[in-house]
Parts: structure tokens; C-alpha cells; sequence
């Protein structure tokens, strides 16, 4: 220690320390506030620019139930990875847009989506069978790409898409898993894809390009996954595919083992409903029976979907339908005889290549014969790469004409008169777009809408018809049945005195929630417009919960599968870098924390500055 340490300090120099102690005292607090502010800023800004925790997708759906499937597994796997869901395109980081290549409106709606992202600067990652069928189309330039087998790959491609990669997945030879995360448009509904592809090659379908040969699930896969469901409270069970008929025939088993082993796993309360999907007449000729007796159980709706596509023999050969007239007309008959109450929805294409007045109207006759409650009538739209793209065509003012001829027809129609003062069980699963009813339906599967709280979706409940409409009835609660009581005795006997009523979906015009069917050798999916495939239904409450989940472990959780998943298929195009306008260095709009961070640490600079002047004019002034 110097011997003149302890010496007395001159008042001067007393003086001028004990301002330098507390300036720094004052400095070493304001030291820690700056610091403080700055590594705020900084943690804040790296989280900001680069954990991105706040990313949301916007998903559009077009075309029929397993595209909706499709999408609802991909959300789900998004929102696992701690992605949130956005019904808002314009507060989006990125579009995932599934699309349909069944009929030129639905691609021309997607063209059209496409062409506003890329105006918006939005990323875009496009899905479904325009991408798998028609891969090299102009509109697909520049966006990512995941084919109708690689959706269980959704995050990865995301993921790279958000760093300014292009990526294409599109070639796989296994089915994507059952098991995957999935968040439903409908959680009370669950559609269930059992088979891709299918074994018919009609002329006119461009589906079958992008779905290919027909892959079925195994039974125990299916019925795995359907007791899964039932444990999650789905109330109603969509057999979806592009042919249900055609399933399992590709591994040695049929549909009917299949409905089967299904019909087992749904609780004998009756609480969960099947509904089977739309199937071609060839593939259920031999089976018409064994269906029959699946249709007749209680826990499986009296309806079936399937196309005729037209009345006359000839069109039928010039589409390579494999069947006749006399043979749908088999089909139709047998299950209506066999199933109390039947109900069978169909398909037409008016104006296919080299259809004459008379076979116009042998498909006139048939409708008018069978006078069913639910045609799904379209134009013929050529498509690209098929053979009926290159047939002569009809003029187009003569398939108008027919369209509207035919709709007349159908519309004439009134298939619910007398179902009023009905007592009917209905299930109830969605709210209609009025958002006044609910909407349920009956063992036959008519549309029956009812007002009630919300508290009623996914339970069961026994009904009177009070009126009825063209697309749908209207009935009044009388008991609820919940998921464990039969019903009652009294309603049971109410019941028996009923007959079976008729049946019905609503079509496209229908202003209440409706399905989505998939008509893949047809020109529109069937119930196409109906309001679980628009952006502005209602959602359920487990998607609106998953849309705000943003959290730190899903950022980590999808980092780590990034680097232990890497792109082994030639997935990302080389020298296809295009970074987005947010990855090129443009500049962001600074927000209010932001601002706020960044002058606290100017003021705090300016601070120091000036305290250390202010110290150095002291101690200079006081030598």
C-alpha cells in the first residue's frame, strides 16, 4: 500500500472525488438499466427475425371429401409443429392451397388464388391433384409443390418454403400414415380416406392422373383408426375415396369385410353414425346383398352415392364406365327393395362428347323415373391429357341448354311431402349458415334443421317434422338422447309407428351445411358447394384453439425433426433460391415495441455520453 494513502485529501480534491463517486454510483445503476434495455432489444429482435413464433398459414381447400381430409391432416401436423392456423389470407406468413382437377372452374379458382399470393408476396406451397396431375402448368412456376402421397412431409415443406427454397415432393409409392395429427374443419365429423386411386379409366377423368391405381388401407388399419376416433368424440364417420366400391381388391380383400369390421368398433348406443362413400355400380354388383345388411344396421345411414353419369348405354361406352343402364338400375332397385328407407344420390354430365337429343333424354327418363332427391348435375368440361378432351364436342349453348333442362326437371321434384308431423332420431353435427339452426340428420340421412343451442352439437336427439322444403325438413326437439340411455319407451314406440321417411342431402343451393363426396370419375365433387369446403364456414372449436397456439416448443420440436429429417428425394430445386421479399433484406414496418426498445437504448446512449462529459468539465474545473 503507498505510504501517502492515508494522507488528508485536500478539499479540493475531497471534493472532486466525491462528485466522481456519485456519478458513478448513478452510472453503474443506469449501466444496468441500459444494459438491461439492450439485451431485451436484442432477445427480442432474434426471436423476432428468427424463432418467428407468431407464423400462421392460411389453408383453401377445393374439390371433394378426401381433399378436405388431405387438408385437415396437413393442418394438423402444422399446428403440432407450433404453427398457427389462419381463416385470413391477408394476416398469413404462408398459403397452403389444396386444389381439384376434376373440372376447369375448380382449377381456374385455384389459378386465381395463386395468382393473388404471388401479387401479395405471400409464400406458396400448393397441394392436391392439379400439382400431382398436371405438374409442369404455368400457374405452378415459382411455388412449392406436395403431391397427393406427401402430405405426411407438409412441415418440411413449409419450412423450407419459408426460408425462400421451392420444394417438390411428389413421387412415393406408400400410403402418407392414419395415425398422423389432424385437425377437423368439423370435430364432431371424421372423414376417412380408405383407399387412393381406383381401377376404372373413364375417359373424361383427370383424377385418376393424379390419384393413380387404387391402394387400399388394410382392414385393421381402418378399424384401428376408427376406434380411435370414436375415443376422440366424433360423432358421424365419412368413408371417403376415389372408388369405395373398388377397395380392398387390390389386396385381397372387399368393402363388405371391410364395413364389417368397422360396423363392430361404433358403440351400440348409437351415439357415432357411418356413412358410406360414393361407389361406381360395377364394383358392388356382386355385393349388393352384403351392403344391403350394413345399410340396414343402426348405426349406419340408409344412403348411398352413386353416379349414373348418364341414361344412355352409348355415352356410357364412350366414357368406359363398365356398366349399362339396366345394371344401375339393378343397383338401385336391390337396395331400395332390400333397405327400408333408401335413399341414393347420383351424378350427371350433361353435354359429354357425341351425345344426341335421344340420349339426352333417356337420361331425362331415368331421373324422371327414379325421381331422386339429390342430382348432382354438371356441364362436360374438357381436361387436359384425357381422351375426351380430344373428342368432337357438343356446342356449348346445346349443353347449356341441357343443363338447364334437366335442373328443371330435378327441381320438380318434392321429395319430402308428407314427412310432416314425423317423429324421426336425428344426429346432429353442424350449424347451418344462417347461424340460427343446427344441423342434423335422420337414419336416411335427410337434412333435418332444427333451432337449439350449441350445446346439442354432436349428441342425438328425437325430432317431429313440423315443415319441410325442397332441400331440407324442419323439426322440433322433443328429447335428447345422450351417449350412453337408449331412448325411451314412450319415443321408441313413437317410432314404430312411424314409417321410414324418405331421404335426401341437400344440393349445392341448399342454404344449409351440406357434405363433401367425392366424385372422382365424375365431373364435380358431389355437394361440391356445400359449406364445409367454403372459408367462411364456422369452425369448430378445436381449430380455433389450435390457431392461437404459438409457443416456443413447438419451434423447438419442428427444428429438431428438421435436422434429423433431410430432403433425400430431389425435393428442393437446385438453384431455385428464390428467397422471398422478407428474406431478401426488405424493410419491415417497425412495430411499437420495437420503437419503444430502440429509444430507450439511443436515450440510454446519449445518457452515458453526456454524464461522462459532464464528469470530465467537473474534474477538469476542479484542478
Amino acid at each position: 500500500m503507498p505510504s501517502n494513502f492515508l494522507k488528508p485529501l485536500s478539499l479540493p480534491r475531497f471534493l472532486a472525488l466525491r462528485s466522481f463517486l456519485s456519478v458513478f454510483k448513478f452510472m453503474h445503476v443506469h449501466y444496468i438499466f441500459s444494459m438491461s434495455m439492450c439485451w431485451s432489444y436484442c432477445v427480442f429482435f432474434f426471436l423476432k427475425k428468427n424463432v418467428v413464433l407468431v407464423q400462421t398459414i392460411y389453408i383453401k381447400t377445393f374439390g371433394c371429401s378426401h381433399n378436405q381430409s388431405d387438408s385437415e391432416y396437413m393442418a394438423g401436423q402444422l399446428s403440432s409443429f407450433g404453427y398457427s392456423l389462419s381463416d385470413s389470407p391477408e394476416e398469413a406468413d404462408l398459403w397452403l392451397i389444396n386444389t381439384c382437377t376434376v373440372k376447369s372452374p375448380s382449377q381456374s379458382a385455384m389459378d386465381t388464388l395463386i395468382s393473388k399470393g404471388k401479387s401479395a408476396k405471400k409464400p406458396l406451397v400448393v397441394a392436391g391433384c392439379v400439382p400431382q396431375g398436371s405438374r409442369n402448368v404455368k400457374e405452378l412456376e415459382g411455388v412449392s409443390i406436395v403431391g397427393v402421397q406427401q402430405i405426411d412431409r407438409v412441415v418440411e415443406v413449409v419450412e423450407e418454403t419459408l426460408k425462400g427454397h421451392e420444394v417438390r415432393l411428389l413421387n412415393r409409392k406408400t400410403l402418407p400414415a392414419l395415425d398422423l395429427p389432424k385437425v377437423r374443419k368439423n370435430k364432431f365429423v371424421e372423414i376417412l380416406p380408405i383407399n387412393v386411386g381406383c381401377l376404372g379409366a373413364c375417359t373424361y377423368c383427370k383424377t385418376k392422373h393424379a390419384r393413380g391405381h387404387l391402394g387400399s388401407y388394410t382392414v385393421d388399419s381402418l378399424a384401428g383408426r376408427v376406434k380411435t376416433v370414436i375415443d376422440d368424440g366424433v360423432k358421424e364417420i365419412w368413408l371417403s375415396s376415389e372408388d369405395t366400391g373398388a377397395y380392398g381388391r387390390d389386396i385381397g380383400v372387399n368393402l363388405p369385410i371391410l364395413l364389417n369390421a368397422i360396423v363392430a368398433e361404433l358403440p351400440s348406443d348409437g351415439s357415432t353414425m357411418l356413412r358410406i362413400g360414393m361407389t361406381n355400380p360395377p364394383f358392388i354388383l356382386e355385393h349388393l346383398k352384403e351392403i344391403a345388411e350394413v345399410l340396414r344396421h343402426p348405426c349406419v345411414y340408409s344412403f348411398l352415392h352413386v353416379p349414373v353419369q348418364s341414361g344412355s348405354d352409348a355415352i356410357l361406352t364412350a366414357m368406359n364406365r363398365e356398366y349399362t343402364v339396366n345394371e344401375f338400375r339393378t343397383v338401385v332397385d336391390t337396395l331400395t327393395e332390400l333397405v327400408p328407407g333408401m335413399q341414393i344420390a347420383t351424378d350427371i354430365i350433361c353435354g359429354f362428347p357425341g351425345e344426341t337429343d335421344k340420349d339426352f333424354s333417356q337420361t331425362v327418363n331415368l331421373i324422371k323415373a327414379y325421381k331422386f332427391a339429390q342430382v348432382h348435375i354438371s356441364q362436360f368440361y374438357p381436361r387436359p391429357g384425357t381422351p375426351a378432351a380430344r373428342m368432337k364436342k357438343v356446342p356449348s349453348n346445346i349443353v347449356k341448354q341441357r343443363s338447364r333442362e334437366l335442373t328443371s326437371v330435378f327441381e320438380a321434384f318434392t321429395p319430402y311431402n308428407g314427412m310432416e308431423g314425423r317423429v324421426e332420431r336425428i344426429w346432429i353435427t353442424d350449424i347451418a349458415t344462417d347461424g340460427i339452426h343446427l344441423v342434423g340428420h335422420t337414419k336416411a340421412y335427410v337434412q333435418v334443421l332444427i333451432v337449439a343451442q350449441e350445446s346439442m352439437l354432436g349428441t342425438s336427439a328425437i325430432v317431429k317434422i313440423t315443415s319441410v322444403g325442397r332441400w331440407s325438413v324442419f323439426g322440433e326437439v322433443i328429447e335428447t338422447l345422450n351417449q350412453i340411455n337408449q331412448k325411451s319407451k314412450s319415443v321408441e314406440k313413437m317410432l314404430s309407428e312411424e314409417k321410414c321417411s324418405p331421404c335426401s342431402d341437400p344440393c349445392d343451393s341448399c342454404a344449409c351445411s351440406g357434405e363433401s363426396e367425392p366424385c372422382a370419375c365424375g365431373p364435380e365433387s358431389c355437394g361440391g358447394h356445400s359449406t364445409l369446403e367454403q372459408s367462411d364456414v364456422l369452425h369448430n372449436e378445436a381449430l380455433r384453439e389450435d390457431q392461437n397456439r404459438r409457443n416456443l416448443i413447438g419451434w423447438l420440436l419442428r427444428k429438431r425433426k428438421n435436422q434429423a429429417q433431410k430432403m433425400v428425394e430431389n425435393g428442393i430445386a437446385s438453384g431455385s433460391q428464390k428467397k422471398q421479399e422478407r428474406a431478401k433484406g426488405a424493410p419491415e414496418e417497425w412495430g411499437i415495441v420495437d420503437r419503444a426498445l430502440l429509444g430507450g437504448l439511443i436515450v440510454s446512449v446519449f445518457t452515458t455520453v453526456a454524464l461522462l462529459i459532464h464528469l470530465g468539465f467537473k474534474t477538469m474545473s476542479s484542478k
